[in-house]
């Protein structure tokens, strides 16, 4: 794994201070870190859900026909199936017929043996109840042979494959399923993500006193979490104490623990941050401590030794959702075995100034065909992405207005391109 390969002989953490071999090493950048933690990961087994489950599911293994479809021959139309060219005498319907005989058949019935076609009901003409013939206006050819007969094997053969492995399932591809007579469909199973949210000084309704502050994070993490292709498993509240930490990321049953865990807040480096100390004693190890990129430069990622992941968010809102969006996406895409997320190269409206050493995600509209960066855009505040189509990453020589720069969309917004706001 390139995590293992670039880190091999790193110590514990990994960041822009840390020495290794009496060199400076500095902390991986911002594309460096999104390759990290999509390499660091490999597919999560299949696993086996029902039809309702598997929509928007990759589908593992191919969907073959176990019989042929329609696995028997069958009417087009409403009317009688017929035996010979007429006129006919009506019999009993799901008997054999004769040359000459005929029964009532509605769309879809099983074709009785030694019938030679349907006629439908607008071209037959029935005297006394038994004696049925063509109408003088039907249309030619109306009681050939097949005519308004659907054959067994018209839709595909028994054993040909009708949706390949690989295949994203919408609705169609689960119905295409259930009339081939599957009840259940291999597919890619999603990581499941648990969030574990730090803080005693966080409140989670009303106006907050000066010295707390109103959760962020809980209202919107499992929803961003859904976007990003991971399945949310609930969230836990804890204080700032070690052992509180310890406990959240380490003590639930194997069988209930998540894929992936995010945690928010606790990735500095004071005495009340805890994420480091709590991986260590867990046994695990960071695969990159810090990012050069502002926002969310304090974000962690590490790995626990029963292969789940943890992803340290920084404790700033904007700042954690750039790190989620840098981490988590390219690590849930690892792990439910897609392609991770390219960036799109897009003129920039305004000049982006540089950060030397760093790249700058900063959230942004599209304005006929050109982005702009939004403003508000601290680290702990939320205002500038609410109303964002995307975010830019700037890097850190800048860029001049009228040339390109690197764009991604948000989870919750259109494909960059589809989006172009008017300007007012």
């Amino acid at each position: 794994m390139l995590a293992q390969a670039i880190f091999t002989d790193a110590p514990r953490t990994f960041d822009a201070g840390a020495t290794v071999g009496g060199e400076r090493r500095h902390a991986p950048t911002w594309a460096e870190a999104r390759q990290l933690a999509y390499d660091c990961a490999g597919p999560l087994p299949s696993s086996n859900v029902a039809l309702g489950e598997a929509i928007g599911r990759t589908l593992t293994s191919p969907v073959t026909a176990h019989q042929d479809l329609p696995h028997y021959a069958s009417s087009a139309m409403d009317g009688w199936a017929i035996s010979g060219s007429g006129p006919w005498t009506i019999t009993a319907s799901g008997r054999t017929l004769a040359v000459g005989e005929a029964s009532v058949i509605a769309t879809g019935g099983l074709i009785p043996s030694g019938a030679t076609a349907v006629l439908r009901k607008e071209s037959g003409e029935v005297r006394g109840d038994v004696h049925l013939s063509l109408r003088h206006d039907a249309k030619p050819g109306e009681a050939l042979p097949g005519r308004h007969v659907r054959p067994a094997g018209e839709e595909a053969s028994a054993g040909e494959v009708l949706i390949p492995a690989g295949t994203l399932l919408n609705p169609a591809h689960i119905a295409l399923a259930a009339v081939a007579g599957h009840d259940h469909l291999q597919v890619q199973r999603k990581p499941r993500v648990g969030v574990v949210l730090t803080g005693s000084e966080v409140v989670t309704s009303g106006e907050p006193a000066p010295g707390r502050v109103r959760d962020a994070f809980g209202p919107q993490l499992d929803a961003v979490i859904s976007q990003l292709g991971g399945v949310p498993e609930g969230q836990l509240r804890i204080g700032d104490s070690y052992e509180e930490w310890l406990a959240a990321l380490g003590g639930a049953p194997e069988a209930l623990r998540p894929d992936v865990t995010i945690t928010t807040g606790g990735t500095g480096k004071s005495g009340t941050d805890h994420f480091r100390d709590a991986i260590a004693a867990l046994g695990g190890r960071l695969l990159l401590d810090g990012i050069a990129m502002r926002p969310g430069h304090p974000a962690v990622l590490a790995e626990l030794p029963d292969g789940r992941f943890v992803i340290g968010l920084p404790g700033n809102p904007l700042a954690a959702m750039m790190t989620l969006m840098t981490l988590g996406e390219p690590l849930f895409a690892a792990l439910g075995s897609r392609p991770v997320q390219q960036t799109a190269h897009m003129v920039s409206g305004a000049d982006l100034d540089p950060t030397p050493g760093s790249t700058r995600l900063i959230p942004c509209t599209l304005i006929h065909g050109l982005v702009f960066p939004t403003s508000h855009t601290g680290p702990g505040m939320m205002r500038g992405l609410s109303r964002a189509d995307a975010y830019m990453a700037v890097p850190p020589e800048g860029v001049a207005a009228g040339s390109p720069v690197p764009v991604l969309p948000l989870p919750w917004t259109s494909p960059i391109g589809s989006v172009d706001h008017q300007v007012c």
